[in-house]
């Protein structure tokens, strides 16, 4: 029954880190939208590698996801 306890959380866990991670991307956009309208090329540039760099780090947790959903 532990294990099972421990999993819950464990997925908890994750799905909180997940949520903290699309905070960060939509934070992405908004940089990249104010950017656009302030026509700041630096800060698209910056606002892109940043939202690269959020979806490098969201895809090993969605895979993550996957991989638990197939063993339960």
């Amino acid at each position: 029954m532990a294990s099972g306890n421990k999993d819950d959380m464990h997925e908890k866990n994750l799905r909180w880190q997940l949520y903290g991670w699309i905070l960060f991307v939509a934070c992405a956009l908004l940089f990249i939208a104010a950017s656009i309208v302030g026509r700041e090329p630096l800060v698209l540039a910056g606002s892109l590698i940043f939202l690269l760099a959020c979806l490098f780090f969201i895809i090993p947790l969605l895979d993550s996801f996957r991989k638990g959903k197939r063993d339960g």
